[in-house]
């Protein structure tokens, strides 16, 4: 989860867990590396380390996009032809509309040339094939709520959160029930609205806080 200050709160996606994915073309062997960054240094640093992981590769060619919104993006074709590589992987990431994500393709040659096209090709295939390995979700803003009810209507508010997806980050029994639960501020008074209604009044919604968080997206 994360606490900022953004004007701009349009949910965007990124990766959660990273992943490697591989692909060969004509003996070519490209692996792809994906993995979260929150920083152009991050970023950096994370290519670094692949091109020692993989030093004795032809080509470690690489893309990252930092940030909501424009946010910053670079990519490198490490030697290969001009706009094959780089370019081509850094547009899948934003096809996916993925943010505060790199990714380093790695390519072994094997002794056929690929051309422009067959590059293009197979650098965004590798990426493709690493983005499948990894755990992706969205990141939303939206409200951390505390509701008190009784347990006489604890069984309507869960039923309530399971028809909209919202699950309860923690509960707590005592002569009351008490949820904690993250909504994003879409939903926020629509679901306010059918909790006073399901519960007669009966529960109390508090806001504790405002921030951005990541919700898992479903496969």
């Amino acid at each position: 989860m994360e606490k900022r200050k953004e004007t701009d709160r349009t949910p965007y996606r990124v990766v959660t867990e990273g992943g490697r994915g591989e692909l060969v073309e004509k003996k070519s062997r490209f692996i792809a590396t994906v993995r979260p960054v929150t920083t152009e240094e991050e970023a950096q640093s994370f290519v670094e380390e692949m091109k020692k992981k993989y030093w004795d590769a032809r080509h470690n060619c690489y893309a990252f996009v930092i940030g909501g919104g424009a946010g910053t993006a670079r990519c490198s074709d490490d030697g290969e032809p001009s706009g094959t590589a780089g370019r081509p992987m850094l547009e899948v990431l934003q096809g996916e509309g993925l943010r505060n994500v790199a990714v380093v393709v790695t390519r072994y040659f094997g002794g056929i040339l690929l051309g422009t096209g067959g590059l293009a090709r197979a650098y965004s295939g590798a990426v493709k094939e690493g983005l499948r390995a990894c755990r992706i979700g969205t990141m939303r803003f939206g409200t951390r709520l505390l509701i008190g009810t009784d347990y006489a209507d604890a069984g309507k508010l869960q039923y309530l959160m399971g028809q909209r997806g919202i699950a309860a980050e923690s509960v707590d029994y005592t002569d009351r029930v008490e949820m904690r639960v993250l909504i994003c501020q879409d939903m926020l008074e629509a679901f306010r609205r059918e909790v006073t209604e399901s519960t007669g009044g009966r529960a109390v919604l508090t806001e504790l806080e405002q921030l951005f968080y990541v919700a898992e997206d479903k496969n």
